[in-house]
């Protein structure tokens, strides 16, 4: 993957972080407001990171029983939870994606090492061990504290971790074109947000 767990756990703090201080500066209006993701207002993203950070504790809990948790309980959980998040309140939004990060962290935290090496299956069916939580859950806060749009940019981001972002993204959409350009720029490309590369074609979004 090029990166190590204690990358991803750095990552998976600064951008939890990132989000907390994005989310704390909203109010309604701007909870209201239009993310980067086409269709979805901050409410949705908010919801939505909520909700992730609840689903990938269920994969932390398979690691530390070996008890299969899926990371979602039914294929229309997850949208069911977004719709339903986004007639939350913004103080309320706050709070549920604050306790559900602190909880995602606690559980982290909380594995023995002979269970980091645990395997469990991801919503699309990858197997992976819990090792690899952290680094989905730093991709998610990562990339969608620039979905905010509340100012931060994918050049905010740290390089180390555009690196890996660009490695996983190229991997995972299999066959793209080789584009140069200024790192943030290449990936924010490959993930399907906006960029500034004038000759990299449309890939959709991703994540």
């Amino acid at each position: 993957m090029g990166h190590s767990a204690d990358d991803a756990r750095r990552w998976m703090a600064l951008g939890e972080q990132l989000v907390a201080d994005a989310v704390a500066g909203l109010d309604e209006d701007g909870f209201g407001a239009a993310t980067l993701l086409p269709g979805w207002t901050r409410r949705h993203l908010v919801a939505h990171l909520a909700g992730n950070a609840e689903a990938l504790a269920h994969l932390v809990t398979w690691a530390a029983t070996g008890v299969e948790t899926p990371m979602y309980a039914s294929p229309d959980e997850r949208a069911a939870g977004i719709a339903r998040g986004a007639l939350l309140s913004g103080a309320d939004l706050a709070a549920w994606e604050r306790r559900s990060a602190t909880a995602l962290a606690g559980g982290l935290a909380g594995l023995t090492e002979d269970r980091w090496s645990h395997e469990v299956r991801t919503v699309q069916g990858r197997s992976l061990p819990a090792t690899e939580i952290p680094w989905l859950r730093a991709r998610e806060v990562l990339v969608h504290a620039v979905d905010l749009d509340t100012g931060i940019a994918f050049a905010d981001l740290p390089a180390d971790f555009l690196d890996a972002l660009v490695t996983d993204v190229t991997a995972k959409r299999g066959d793209v074109p080789h584009v140069t350009g200024p790192l943030p720029e290449v990936a924010a490309w490959l993930a399907g947000r906006p960029h500034t590369l004038t000759d990299a074609p449309d890939l959709g979004p991703w994540l």
